[in-house]
């Protein structure tokens, strides 16, 4: 290996290493302390925006819209290490057999997490990598319950409105703790498209998808064993 070829592998080893070690001293401290914003809150409030959220421990967040969110988004959460192989590789070759430089889909919800609390919200290859780069070290670092938590906390549910019990407040006036069934279905439901699904006036397309996703979530098959 030439001189300058190897000096450019050790600077990109060491700043590998370096971008590791800072995540993962991070990902520590919010193992215990609650994030006060995400990479997406501060895009927003650097843009001027109204950012609107409340922290709500897991406890205090109904149940059904835990199920409701693991069944809509990730049904192999409890038993996946962060990274759902098939559906990632299934979106990558979507990508390339369509000469695309983007990905869709195949986010678990921890892949969520790494991505809304620390890059930005586009598609791209890098973004892609730099999320499974984060992934594995929440995984390992933090326990299920607090990486949904955490989801819980920063997703957002409307332009500059984040987590589940500000979403409560706005769509149903009532706290998180309080949603029942069919309204935890309905925010589920509007994730991928806060906005445009509204869960308080829901579509009669909406209203049929959330029918069928509380088929799933009352399943017997369903795995929620790991944060309930």
């Amino acid at each position: 290996m030439r001189l300058g070829s190897w000096a450019a592998a050790r600077f990109l080893i060491l700043s590998a290493a370096v971008f590791v070690a800072g995540i993962a001293a991070i990902l520590l401290v919010l193992r215990v302390v609650d994030p006060p914003l995400s990479a997406v809150m501060l895009r927003d409030k650097l843009r001027g925006a109204r950012v609107e959220s409340q922290w709500m421990p897991l406890d205090r967040i109904s149940p059904h819209l835990v199920r409701a969110v693991i069944s809509s988004e990730d049904a192999h959460f409890c038993s996946h290490w962060g990274v759902d192989l098939r559906e990632l590789s299934r979106a990558l070759r979507t990508a390339q057999e369509n000469g695309l430089n983007r990905v869709r889909g195949a986010s678990t919800l921890t892949m969520q997490v790494a991505k809304n609390l620390f890059l930005w919200t586009d598609r791209s290859i890098p973004r892609k990598a730099l999320e499974l780069a984060i992934t594995p070290l929440i995984e390992v670092l933090w326990p299920k319950r607090r990486i949904l938590e955490v989801h819980l906390n920063i997703a957002q549910w409307g332009h500059g409105l984040f987590g589940a019990e500000m979403a409560a407040r706005r769509y149903f006036d009532k706290p998180a703790a309080d949603l029942d069934a069919r309204e935890a279905s309905l925010l589920a439901v509007a994730l991928p498209a806060p906005g445009h699904r509204s869960p308080g006036s829901a579509s009669r397309r909406v209203e049929a998808i959330a029918t069928r996703l509380r088929a799933r979530m009352s399943s017997p098959a369903s795995d929620f064993g790991c944060v309930l």
